[in-house]
């Protein structure tokens, strides 16, 4: 029998250790339980994984995040689908809230690689017939899987909650930390009803720094939305919210997918005279990070979304449909 012929059984839930507690909310939201299974650090950095109980002929779903540890945690996932695939499951679902190496997409200079195609690889070589993730940095790493999956997006979850303080901002205006989002960010204007700006910046070096150049757009007297897909070090942030506080804003809200916040950069982003910054749950904020924000940071669960998009896709609905798309 070819695998495509094969039925898809039950949804077996399995969580990374970069995710267990988004696992367990999906888990709850499709009122089944979190498999059980091994992860073992071997002394020389090996890792070891054990299934507690078969999955012959299961639909199965591995939920991992890849932020920091991006290396353990890519291994870990990887050797994770190959372990169901070798178990005979019926169907192997990559669950990647948040993809690592998003950001190299393409030869940009001489003599560099193309990352990101290089771990949708993995992924298929590893096992998975299928993945799911949010928010890609650029839309074309879609076509470097050779696999089906669905690339979803927070941003109707993000405006529903952005909508909730809309009557309380004045003349708001959506800003972009750079051109490159700008695309997505006119979604945003255009549920809210706002007119929108562009901090222009340049990339200066290889090492995550980059100048922010010059302010497109009106902000002077009105509040302002910075977005963008992720905060990593923070300097984009850092140079956006200082310069539209230049032009003479009044509060400014920072709006980010996924919190990846390296380094110093919640120390950093704590810092700023920013009134609230939202994001979601696509990468777990330890706690150490999310005291330095203290009650100005709305973490936005992705867990609900997630959950329907597995349980349509194992009763092989559409999942377009809750989007209207």
């Amino acid at each position: 029998m070819h695998r495509h012929e094969l039925m898809y059984g039950d949804i077996k839930l399995y969580a990374g250790t970069a995710s267990k507690t988004l696992a367990a909310s999906i888990a709850r939201y499709l009122n089944i339980k979190v498999c059980e299974h091994e992860v073992i650090d071997f002394p020389n950095d090996n890792l070891f994984i054990k299934l507690n109980s078969s999955v012959r002929g299961q639909d199965c779903y591995v939920i991992q995040s890849t932020g920091t540890p991006v290396h353990r945690n890519l291994m870990e996932m990887l050797i994770t689908l190959q372990t169901l695939r070798l178990d005979s499951a019926a169907r192997v679902t990559a669950v990647v809230p948040y993809l690592c190496y998003a950001r190299s997409d393409k030869k940009d200079q001489p003599r560099v690689p193309i990352t990101a195609r290089l771990v949708a690889d993995m992924i298929e070589v590893a096992g998975a017939d299928r993945y799911v993730t949010m928010d890609l940095h650029a839309g074309q790493i879609q076509g470097f899987f050779s696999i089906p999956g669905d690339v979803l997006t927070a941003f109707y979850l993000i405006n529903d909650y952005i909508m909730t303080l809309r009557g309380k901002m004045e003349r708001p205006v959506i800003v972009t930390a750079d051109l490159g989002f700008a695309k997505k960010a006119r979604n945003f204007a255009a549920r809210l009803d706002t007119s929108m700006a562009f901090v222009e910046k340049r990339r200066i070096s290889n090492e995550s720094k980059a100048e922010a150049m010059t302010l497109i757009g009106e902000v002077s007297e009105r509040d302002v939305i910075i977005v963008d897909d992720e905060v990593d070090t923070g300097g984009s942030i850092v140079h956006a919210v200082e310069m539209v506080k230049e032009h003479g804003a009044k509060d400014v809200y920072v709006v980010f997918v996924h919190p990846v916040l390296s380094l110093n950069a919640a120390e950093r982003l704590a810092a700023l005279p920013v009134k609230q910054f939202i994001t979601t749950d696509t990468i777990q904020i330890p706690q150490t990070k999310l005291a330095h924000f203290g009650d100005r940071i709305k973490v936005l669960t992705i867990a609900n979304l997630l959950g329907e998009v597995i349980l349509r896709a194992n009763q092989g609905r559409s999942v377009g449909e809750m989007f209207n798309e």
